[in-house]
């Protein structure tokens, strides 16, 4: 069994996709194992470029699986408009894409109230990319997040209006203008999309496939100084993207880690303030 792990070493940016692509022909399965829609990966054939954000970088090689795992966020809207513009280059993601029943859902109001804190930090802006991503990662620690899974159960619409009702109180305290419903309808018009695709029990799948001698890479998002815990702080993410948030992040424990590959670039860039 082989399960190896590539992720950046800087702040992210440092060309992961590309080098995700010459190595997944190589692997049975692509993971994602971190992070949402405020990571992407850049990759260009025959002239035309492609940049993905939840959808791991395996997806133009039609015999590899790829796997969103239970440790990234997903933009329900985002993540249509990402399957449906690779459709209309060519590549159908419908039979080798899984989501994980684990992965958390950004809803709308997720968006708004990031947008809502940053402009309320003013000067000591942490230069967000505003698409929801610590605020559903807050859900998710605080144990009310809205998860993947959740979309099959029959009481999915109350557990989202508890979840809105709850930020609507929260946003109170901002002095902030915004409609809450404006992207609503589009939003339940995605989650009523996504149902078309697998949604699995990701971790088990990832741990089933090692014991049949599958060869696995987790991809990780962003960068290792974007570490929540270890990065530069509190320029960072909300999320691992270090070599030992495969573990949470996929399923899998330490000792299943063959290799880790590190991407880093000659000069170092990054993202929003720090």
């Amino acid at each position: 069994m082989s399960l190896n792990v590539l992720l950046g070493l800087q702040w992210g940016d440092e060309g992961k996709g590309k080098i995700v692509d010459v190595f997944a022909s190589k692997y049975d399965v692509v993971a994602r194992f971190q992070g949402g829609p405020n990571a992407g990966h850049s990759l260009e054939f025959d002239d035309v470029k492609h940049v993905l954000h939840n959808i791991p970088s395996g997806v133009f090689n039609k015999s590899t699986l790829n796997i969103i795992g239970n440790g990234v966020v997903v933009d329900p809207i985002i993540l249509r408009k990402e399957i449906e513009e690779l459709k209309e280059k060519g590549i159908n993601v419908n039979s080798n894409l899984f989501i994980s029943r684990k992965a958390h859902l950004i809803i709308p109001s997720h968006r708004i109230l990031d947008a809502a804190s940053e402009a309320a930090k003013g000067k000591s802006k942490i230069g967000s990319t505003l698409k929801g991503i610590g605020p559903t990662y807050m859900d998710k620690t605080g144990r009310n997040g809205l998860r993947v899974g959740d979309i099959e159960d029959e009481k999915f619409y109350e557990k989202y209006n508890f979840l809105k009702e709850k930020h609507q109180t929260l946003l109170k305290q901002y002095d902030y203008d915004y409609n809450i419903e404006e992207n609503e309808q589009e939003w339940f018009n995605a989650i009523a999309y996504l149902k078309h695709f697998k949604f699995v029990d990701s971790e088990h799948i990832i741990n089933d496939l090692m014991q049949k001698n599958k060869t696995i890479l987790a991809e990780g998002a962003q960068g290792t100084l974007l570490d929540i815990d270890h990065g530069t702080y509190p320029f960072v993410t909300s999320s691992n993207p270090i070599s030992g948030g495969t573990c949470p992040g996929a399923g899998i424990g330490p000792t299943y880690i063959d290799q880790v590959l590190g991407v880093a670039k000659a000069y170092c860039t990054r993202v929003g303030e720090g």
